[in-house]
């Protein structure tokens, strides 16, 4: 099964000093600055074509106008976008939110968003993902230093594991949301037994396709600034957002894995959608 791809990047630099004390910011000043309107349409664009898939392999096409008007609840851009400013509101801290906005304030900041949320809308195209990966496996073979600063930002973030955690959780829910739609007759124990076996295939595709997205995505930055953005990312601040961001995603793709496998349990019984 395709997994919900969660969002690789959230780091940031602790520079609360360089805003005034009278100036505290918002958990929405955050969100503007982090483009989060944008990446939630970018994660809706995504979701609504995971959730095309699942019609056609699973219903063979057949879910009809409310499959969609539920999937478009479901991807809800302010819902997507309010979920994240939830968790980011629940575990950080107001010096935590100004260090955020004053790094990715900045010209370079806004660059690094811009180029990510730029890659990802790229690689929703098959062929140019496919490329990336191939681009990647060129990298490596050459011991490129891109890549190896790519592989650094991964690791200081923990991105493949946090993203590997992500997939296997959503392909759980969504197992257990058709098992409850009366698609399946598994059991909770077969369902973790069934995504367990697809840890190493998943592993192994998502530090393929991280890797891809990233070096894409970093690859027009100046000279720097990938190793200035790791660094940013080691502090308490970036590792207090990297950790809200991901707790965010968690809860929102758990609830969405869920319905969406319910659906389509209930489809495959020929209820009404």
């Amino acid at each position: 099964m395709r997994r919900l791809r969660v969002w690789a990047a959230g780091a940031v630099v602790a520079l609360a000093a360089a805003l005034p004390a009278a100036a505290a910011s918002t958990v929405e000043d955050l969100a503007r600055t982090l483009k989060l309107p944008e990446i939630a349409t970018i994660l809706h664009d995504e979701g609504l074509d995971y959730a095309r898939s699942i019609e056609t392999d699973l219903l063979g096409g057949s879910g009809g106008a409310l499959w969609q008007a539920q999937v478009e609840d479901l991807y809800d851009p302010a819902r997507i976008e309010a979920g994240l400013q939830a968790a980011m509101a629940a575990t950080m801290s107001p010096e935590e939110i100004d260090a955020a906005i004053a790094f990715f304030g900045t010209d370079r900041g806004q660059a690094i968003l811009d180029h990510e949320n730029a890659a990802r809308r790229a690689m929703s195209d098959p062929a140019v993902e496919d490329a990336a990966r191939a681009r990647v496996e060129e990298l490596s073979a050459e011991e490129d230093a891109h890549l190896a600063q790519v592989q650094e930002f991964v690791e200081a973030n923990d991105l493949l594991e946090r993203n590997v955690a992500g997939a296997l959780s959503s392909n759980y829910q969504f197992l257990r949301g058709f098992a409850d739609g009366g698609g399946s007759t598994m059991s909770d124990g077969d369902i973790v037994s069934d995504v367990w076996v697809q840890e190493p295939e998943v592993r192994a595709d998502t530090e393929s396709w991280l890797l891809a997205f990233l070096v894409m995505a970093y690859a027009p930055l100046p000279p720097g600034d990938l190793q200035a953005y790791t660094e940013f990312s080691q502090s308490p601040a970036g590792r207090a957002l990297n950790a809200a961001l991901f707790a965010g995603f968690e809860t929102l793709y758990r609830d969405i894995s869920y319905a969406l496998g319910l659906m389509a349990g209930q489809g495959m019984q020929g209820s009404d959608l």
